[in-house]
């Protein structure tokens, strides 16, 4: 599985979201902005900003790709529960697609408050809640809740997307925006359906049959076919301010 091929496709999922969420938040006046949960660098290698970047990743492999991808960016290795930077010292600190993954997500948010400055800004800018994934036509509904399990058995909260608000509350950040990302409901590229089944494939490989998963792939291509296929995950996004 080329992770940072999927890593791109996610950032252009939410490239659109960003440019309004970090002009809001004001990036092209920012001094200093983080990445937690950074990866091989798919959405640092794109900000446009004058200020000094940062990211910071716990899989070491991930962030010798981000060497890399995205060079004008300040690494370093840490775990977002526990984030190796004093506090107060970064004006926006962002995460995309990471709450999900972390065992404490609460944890993390408040670990990306304090470390950001009075005054500056949080954002969480894709959480997707796959507890609520909408499969036609129904024959394709086990994949949902096989994807699901898998998510669970990778250390994953499949359903975090729609608590990210209330995350958000409970850090006591200012929310100023939250909703879920639109144009998720469009119809995928082939190249992206390809994409999305080389990460069901890896995902299901140890918990479902070979010739279940291509009857699924079959049965979901001759769906795209027939223009039948629905395919609809909810991802939400917030930002707030620091107060």
């Amino acid at each position: 599985m080329d992770w940072h091929a999927r890593y791109l496709q996610q950032a252009a999922w939410t490239r659109n979201l960003r440019a309004y969420l970090f002009n809001k938040a004001g990036l092209k006046d920012a001094r200093r902005v983080l990445e937690v949960g950074c990866g091989t660098g798919a959405i640092l290698r794109e900000l446009e900003t004058p200020a000094a970047l940062h990211g910071v990743d716990l899989d070491p492999a991930a962030l010798t790709q981000a060497l890399v991808n995205a060079r004008a960016a300040s690494l370093t290795r840490g775990n977002g529960l526990s984030l190796p930077y004093s506090d107060s010292t970064f004006d926006i600190v962002y995460c995309h697609y990471f709450l999900l993954w972390v065992n404490d997500p609460l944890q993390a948010v408040l670990e990306m408050k304090r470390v950001t400055s009075r005054g500056g800004y949080v954002l969480a800018l894709a959480e997707p809640d796959y507890s609520a994934r909408v499969d036609k036509p129904e024959a394709l509904r086990p994949l949902g809740e096989w994807q699901r399990e898998a998510l669970k058995r990778q250390g994953a909260n499949p359903s975090f997307g729609a608590q990210l608000a209330e995350t958000f509350f409970q850090a006591g950040i200012t929310l100023k925006e939250t909703g879920t990302i639109q144009g998720a409901e469009n119809e995928p590229s082939v190249r992206e359906r390809e994409m999305e089944w080389a990460v069901i494939e890896a995902d299901l490989a140890e918990s479902v049959s070979s010739v279940e998963i291509q009857k699924m792939k079959r049965l979901d291509e001759k769906a795209w076919e027939r223009g039948e296929r629905v395919l609809y995950v909810p991802t939400y996004f917030a930002w707030g301010q620091v107060v």
